[in-house]
């Protein structure tokens, strides 16, 4: 018996624990946590159930091809080789893009946060872009957009991570990372063991609320009125960061009361600059500049007072004009949220809303975090701007405990850009809607737009799909209206390590394998600067079961087939890696050479916006009145917008669907995945509700019963759990459900039936966050029934 001990990181998740996986005789038997690693302090049932995973009876592993019609139920899968496969795709893409243009193709690509696709994805953006396609179904509307691309409109990155080891205050909004990034969930138990307290801002007491000093159980979707009481409490009682406001917010800089934009010095003088800014130096009683395109005023400031609020007028080259500091203008806002009104709104007491401010207000470094909790609402982006321009209250943003933009081992990117024709063609599907979308930057679509082109070929049509993992059907939005768009496409690919319900849809399947079966690399760890500083190749520990491959091999192969293997290195991996890497300094060999990976040991510089000219914005200050937003047709401050389909929005609904909907992932799957491993389905056995032992009382509800979720959109079933932690007018459930677990004998959730325990059925698409396009998954109306036995 020959026994190995192979050192690797857990690609399932964001989190990419490191692990120890043993392997007997060429198996892989057990994967435990390795404490050596950055990440590897603890890993959770997923990771430890991986072995389950890999020699699940569900896996396919050979490349299929469908032999029957898309509307029968039975694809009549045939198993081919894997030259015809990737031939017959191969020959479908180049037929359909002669005849109908690159983007009548369309990818998606499940997430990186939740899946192994960490490894492979930037290889498929490659080859997406290479094809010439401008669309990608990334899901990025789900998952991540506030924090992504809504919080750079206030401070110019992405949200940084929480310096939770420092921090004296840790804020975590919508967040629980315990089921879902491990490794920052272990740095905030020992900052709580040190002593830091811990704010938690959910619709239910999980995770660290327990441990909380403030629990927040805020009515979903009314977080951003929340932010802005908070913030008004700290603006009234004088507990923000006046200085950090005043020198590195664009707080000072006047607002036009006629039209709403900046002013800057050609409204004040003729051949004046429209990159001088202006704000009111309160010592000399006059204007002060400064100029957006160096981050600089015209004068030292050092011995001004700058006025954060105040009437001021000019004298301009067209009239009076009348202005207000950014600051007046968010203090005045958020006043109209002050707790007395946002209580009701929220329902949360007034008291704890003030305490809550005040512990915030009195601590000395605060770090904030927040996640999928706000994502899948329709007032999503005004959501993120709330919190960001809270944030900036506490003057905490890149200080020792706050959140810190850590130092990054440099790479090349190989994702492709460079590889999109030129001219580009037309543009992303749903961009005309949202130009500050992901559609706009990336090419990032929803399935929305993807569902619309393909039915009603507008702005033009789609026919082709070539996906790589996303489930959308039990993932998004609207799944009938999905299911009629991939029956009617011309060709679908799917690859994938098992037959989901939207991989039905495919004409061929190509078989994936587990990360346990292929090497990969990476080169940040993201959760704290010693993790961010990390690099690991990989190694593969079992040979691949059957015929799988991964996804990086598929997209390769695929390339070649379609004439792009000059741009993928000739089909050698290892030479991509090469490229990903020359800008480190570290090679490839190096790191193959350690399998534990190696530290590169970056040290973080604090408050780097003080020398580096302040922060990457088009200011170049943190942005609480943000210009870019206003130009392009939203609202440039922070403000409050009812959830679309909720109580106060939508008063004709709310008298038949009385109580208020929203979602969770189980912490014992992976989003729709892994239902069918025992080891984690004998924790969660069906499709849970959670219920106010009131509520259910009221409708003649036990623990156990089965019941129907109905909402104005669609139905689905569930198991009635009760739970005193959730509001009376909150009801939760888990969303992912269709596997069966033949080894426990439980059954499956056709999708397409009555019998559907799939929560998107519930949710339409009418009502999206107008910036992002996020579907309000996590704040819709229902009501619930009881079923007869056996869920009939």
């Amino acid at each position: 018996m020959t026994t190995e001990r192979v050192a690797g990181y857990c690609a399932l998740c964001w989190s990419s624990c490191g692990c120890i996986s043993t392997v007997v005789d060429g198996k892989l038997e057990k994967v435990e946590a390795d404490p050596s690693h950055p990440t590897g302090a603890a890993l959770c049932g997923k990771g430890l159930a991986a072995p389950d995973y890999v020699y699940s009876d569900a896996r396919v592993l050979y490349p299929m091809k469908r032999t029957r019609p898309k509307d029968q139920n039975d694809p009549g899968w045939e198993r081919i080789s894997w030259e015809e496969a990737l031939d017959s795709t191969a020959e479908a893409i180049k037929k359909i893009q002669a005849e109908c243009g690159p983007e009548s193709i369309a990818f998606s690509l499940t997430t990186s946060a939740g899946t192994a696709m960490q490894d492979g994805s930037s290889f498929v953006e490659r080859l997406r872009h290479a094809i010439g396609t401008p669309n990608n179904v990334v899901s990025m509307e789900l998952c991540a957009f506030s924090k992504e691309f809504v919080y750079p409109h206030t401070f110019g990155v992405p949200m940084p991570p929480s310096d939770v080891q420092n921090s004296d205050c840790i804020i975590l909004w919508g967040h629980n990372p315990n089921s879902t990034w491990l490794a920052f969930a272990t740095r905030i138990s020992k900052a709580i063991r040190r002593g830091a307290k811990v704010i938690v801002v959910d619709p239910v007491r999980i995770g660290f609320a327990a441990k909380a000093e403030q629990w927040l159980r805020v009515r979903p979707g009314s977080d951003g009125a929340l932010a802005l009481s908070i913030a008004h409490v700290l603006i009234e009682e004088q507990l923000f960061d006046k200085k950090f406001v005043a020198d590195w917010t664009n707080a000072p800089f006047l607002v036009r009361e006629d039209n709403g934009t900046m002013l800057t010095e050609q409204d004040l003088r003729e051949n004046g600059n429209t990159n001088y800014r202006v704000a009111w130096d309160l010592k000399e009683s006059s204007p002060i500049f400064f100029d957006i395109s160096i981050g600089k005023y015209l004068t030292d400031t050092k011995n001004h007072t700058l006025a954060l609020e105040g009437v001021f007028q000019f004298d301009g080259i067209s009239g009076s004009i009348n202005c207000k500091p950014v600051f007046q203008l968010y203090a005045d806002l958020c006043k109209e949220y002050a707790p007395t009104k946002v209580a009701p709104i929220t329902w949360l007491e007034e008291d704890q809303i003030v305490e809550t401010a005040r512990l915030i207000g009195s601590s000395g470094a605060v770090s904030c975090y927040a996640w999928a909790g706000l994502e899948m609402h329709s007032n999503t982006s005004q959501t993120g701007r709330a919190i960001a321009c809270l944030y900036a209250l506490t003057g905490c943003i890149d200080a020792p405990g706050g959140n810190v933009i850590l130092d990054t081992v440099p790479v090349q990117s190989i994702v492709g850009a460079e590889l999109k024709p030129n001219p580009v063609g037309k543009p992303p599907l749903g961009r005309e809607e949202r130009s500050l979308g992901p559609e706009s930057i990336f090419g990032w679509i929803t399935t929305d737009a993807l569902y619309k082109s393909i039915l009603k070929r507008e702005p033009y049509g789609v026919d082709a799909l070539v996906s790589f993992g996303l489930n959308m059907l039990v993932s998004h939005a609207d799944g009938k209206r999905g299911r009629a768009a991939l029956r009617k496409l011309q060709f679908m690919v799917h690859a994938d390590l098992f037959m989901t319900p939207t991989a039905k849809y495919a004409d061929i399947f190509l078989p994936v394998n587990s990360p346990w079966e292929r090497e990969a690399l990476c080169t940040d760890f993201k959760v704290d600067q010693k993790a961010v500083g990390h690099m690991q190749f990989r190694q593969k520990v079992i040979e691949p079961l059957g015929e799988s491959r991964s996804d990086a091999w598929i997209t390769f192969e695929l390339a070649k087939r379609l004439g792009f293997s000059g741009n993928f290195w000739n089909g050698n991996l290892e030479e991509a890696y090469r490229e990903i890497l020359k800008p480190s300094g570290i090679d490839l060999e190096t790191l193959k050479n350690s399998p534990r990976g190696i530290n590169t040991n970056l040290k973080t510089r604090h408050k780097k916006y003080t020398d580096t000219g302040g922060f990457p914005t088009p200011s170049r200050r943190v942005e609480i009145f943000s210009e870019t937003l206003h130009k392009h047709g939203y609202a440039s401050l922070p403000i409050y917008v009812e959830p679309a389909m909720g109580p106060f929005s939508r008063p004709e609904f709310f008298k038949d669907f009385p109580l208020v909907l929203t979602d969770t992932k189980s912490p014992h799957y992976i989003h729709s995945q892994f239902r069918h491993v025992a080891r984690l389905r004998r924790h969660e056995r069906e499709p849970q509700v959670q219920v106010h032992p009131d509520t259910a009382a009221e409708r003649d509800l036990s623990a156990g019963d089965w019941i129907s979720i109905k909402t104005p959109h669609g139905n689905a079933r569930a198991v009635v759990g009760l739970s005193r932690n959730l509001h009376p007018g909150v009801v939760r459930a888990t969303v992912g459900w269709w596997q069966e677990c033949k080894n426990l004998s439980l059954p499956g959730y056709n999708i397409e039936t009555e019998e559907s325990a799939n929560y998107n059925a519930l949710i339409g698409n009418e009502d999206a966050d107008p910036i992002g396009g996020c579907v309000p998954h996590k704040s819709y109306l229902c009501e619930i029934e009881k079923l007869r036995v056996g869920g009939e």
